[in-house]
């Protein structure tokens, strides 16, 4: 039976100092790469783990998603600018995910359970209009790239310049986005609600992602995203190390 990762909580004082030092040596070198879990990334497969996190943590690791989202639409703009080939199947994929993972699941937790709140509280009121007017405009760009995803669409000078421009918009929107998000309002939520409230968010955020996503959702998305970063051979992240 699988437990959630948010209800593992350390139990009892009898745990001692030097038992919390080892298994804090233990998560920092899995989170360095040591352990059976790197055998499995030099393969090329990402490692997932279950692991307790709270919800301004589970929304800021899904806007990496949507950052690695937005390298493949740039490379994507690249291509159109310099009328390089470019793959409909892969430009598809990835405004499938911004869809069904971006737009219909971390905006719409966002929307429901964190928005509200702001406006409740009377915070960050201007803040939480814009981000929701560009959620909207975001969905309305999502439709254009799913529309024009296709190879009979990147045939048409006219079709491939719509879709360069959509391209540039999301992008250009998405990156401040996110990072206002990151940075104002996500820490600002934490004061907005008890530690219990919290908690219990975290819940609900970890339950709605299996019911749409099965186990390890998160992870999941994340290989689709890296097989749609190989097939245009972005994956490799030395590539971006600058040279002399």
């Amino acid at each position: 039976m699988k437990v959630p990762r948010r209800k593992l909580v350390v139990a009892g004082a009898a745990i001692g100092v030097a038992g919390l030092a080892t298994g804090l040596s233990y998560a920092l070198a899995k989170d360095s790469g040591g352990g059976p879990a790197n055998k499995e990334g030099e393969k090329g497969k990402e490692p997932h783990h279950e692991e307790e996190i709270s919800p301004a943590e589970d929304l800021m690791r899904e806007h990496g998603a949507l950052e690695r989202i937005l390298l493949i639409y740039g490379e994507a703009l690249h291509r159109l600018h310099a009328n390089q080939e470019m793959p409909p199947k892969a430009l598809a994929e990835a405004a499938a995910i911004v869809r069904s993972f971006v737009e219909d699941y971390h905006e719409k937790l966002e929307e429901d359970y964190l928005f509200p709140r702001f406006k409740k509280a009377n915070k960050l009121v201007d803040l939480v209009d814009v981000l929701l007017q560009q959620h909207q405009a975001g969905r309305r760009l999502t439709d254009t790239v799913l529309r024009l995803s296709t190879a009979q669409a990147l045939k048409s000078a006219d079709d491939r310049k719509t879709l360069a421009n959509t391209l540039r918009l999301f992008i250009r929107m998405y990156n401040p986005h996110a990072a206002r998000e990151d940075t104002v309002l996500f820490p600002a939520f934490r004061g907005l609600v008890s530690a219990h409230e919290y908690d219990s968010l975290g819940e609900e955020f970890e339950e709605k992602e299996h019911q749409l996503f099965g186990d390890d959702g998160f992870g999941r998305m994340v290989d689709r995203i890296a097989s749609i970063e190989k097939s245009l051979g972005i994956y490799d992240l030395a590539q971006f190390t600058p040279r002399e």
